[in-house]
């Protein structure tokens, strides 16, 4: 059932951007909502006690903390299996830095500086941080060039663990107030900014979320590189000459990627449908902050494809198990549903931004219908079981490759359960929108702001 966004007049202090462009819209930040619901705010609390601090022993006592180690001494070797592995550390700290915002708790701080430390000790002279090349640059795993940035465009995750990395400062900054980890991650961004951009090397990122990660850092530091090299990662899709664009193979024809064709000329979600939604949420970004008009006519008409045709009744995106990633139109199986928690997470990200481009009630309809079924199965109620796919249907006598029969502790590939640790406490974050003397009231859930 649609419902309209309530729209109160009141009178209002806007907050002072330095930015000239930005959302017409501008959400309330989560630290200025007090929830007193009986959904969302014992979720949050169970976040704060148990998530959190799982997930924090859980990158311990699989090696991820060892891996910041390991590179710290630059010996040893990667001994977890991908190289994103370092994002759950990231993510972690971020959803960490979250719950520090709302309620303050000095061993936890303590703790995410001693990991900050470690970050630090792992990140070479000119900013480049990433342990499963520092740890031992000769003898590197298969998803890992010889070279710096080598396969960057397919496989190694160098500017994905960057994006996560500048999330997750920008949270530990405005919580704390430190600058530790801020830094850091400028170092980085210092360095990614000095070898893309026009002139330099030009790729595509593999997997999305840097984009949106130095918006973060634009935003705080109003740095304008940082906004310019986040546009040309978007506009970098398109050019590679090495695909097939003949064959119907995703992977073959960059799709998989969203490589295929220049953003500005997409029109339907394809491929893997996290990176999906880290793109189309960075490309709300900067047309909000530029004014690109093209790239928000292309989003416009990506998100009409995805509602109308590739999203499942209960806001699950992402069909096919095959690649985690969208089908064709309409291709929506139930048995075998794949529907990650990450691409509901992202989806959430950058259904908000569409409303706050917009203003418009649909898109918090397809936000509250994610948070509230596609997005809240991935976590049970104990906080510390997950599931990485959503599944539409379970049969007695049916299994599928894909098919979880109950919730794991944790994963080889753990990306949901720390992307949760994130989501989670902001949710406040989504509840009102203010727009000169207006504030839109989104999400039926008690609480007041000031």
């Amino acid at each position: 059932m649609k419902k309209c966004c309530i729209v109160i007049a009141v009178m209002m202090t806007a907050t002072a951007f330095a930015q000239q462009k930005d959302y017409a819209v501008q959400a309330v930040d989560f630290t200025k909502v007090k929830l007193n619901d009986k959904f969302w705010l014992p979720r949050i609390e169970t976040n704060r006690l148990v998530t959190i601090p799982a997930s924090f022993e859980r990158c311990e006592s699989t090696g991820r903390v060892k891996n910041f180690v390991m590179a710290a001494e630059k010996s040893g070797k990667f001994c977890t299996r991908y190289p994103f592995d370092d994002t759950d550390i990231y993510k972690t700290i971020e959803g960490a830095s979250f719950s520090l915002a709302l309620y303050p708790d000095a061993k936890l701080e303590k703790y995410i500086d001693s990991l900050v430390t470690l970050i630090a000790k792992a990140q070479e002279p000119d900013g480049y941080l990433y342990t499963a090349r520092t740890i031992d640059p000769v003898n590197v795993g298969p998803w890992v060039g010889l070279q710096r940035w080598e396969k960057e465009r397919e496989l190694s995750h160098e500017l994905y663990n960057a994006g996560h990395l500048y999330e997750a400062a920008a949270a530990h900054f405005l919580a704390t107030k430190k600058r530790n980890l801020l830094d850091i991650a400028l170092k980085n961004a210092d360095l990614v900014c000095s070898v893309f951009g026009p002139g330099k090397r030009l790729v595509a990122p593999g997997h999305q979320i840097v984009e949106m990660g130095l918006v973060k850092l634009y935003r705080l530091t109003g740095k304008k590189e940082y906004l310019s090299t986040a546009k040309f990662f978007i506009e970098a899709r398109g050019h590679y000459t090495g695909y097939d664009n003949k064959s119907n193979d995703p992977w073959k024809n960059g799709a998989y990627w969203q490589d295929d064709k220049r953003v500005v000329l997409q029109q339907e979600a394809v491929g893997h449908a996290v990176r999906a939604g880290y793109l189309y949420a960075a490309v709300a970004d900067v047309a909000a902050l530029t004014g690109d008009d093209s790239l928000l006519n292309a989003i416009d008409k990506i998100w009409e494809n995805v509602v109308d045709k590739k999203m499942y009744v209960q806001g699950g995106v992402g069909a096919i198990g095959s690649g985690e990633r969208y089908g064709a139109d309409y291709e929506l199986p139930n048995e075998t549903a794949y529907n990650e928690t990450c691409a509901a997470i992202s989806n959430v990200y950058w259904n908000q931004r569409m409303f706050l481009l917009h203003g418009h009630a649909k898109y918090i309809d397809v936000l509250e219908r994610i948070l509230y079924n596609g997005l809240i199965s991935g976590i049970g109620l104990d906080g510390k079981s997950f599931f990485y796919t959503n599944a539409m249907q379970i049969k007695n006598g049916l299994s599928h490759q894909d098919m979880e029969a109950a919730r794991s502790g944790w994963f080889e590939c753990s990306c949901c359960p720390t992307n949760l640790t994130r989501l989670i406490p902001s949710v406040p974050g989504y509840v009102y929108g203010q727009k000169d003397d207006n504030v839109y009231v989104n999400l039926f859930i008690a609480g007041n702001t000031e």
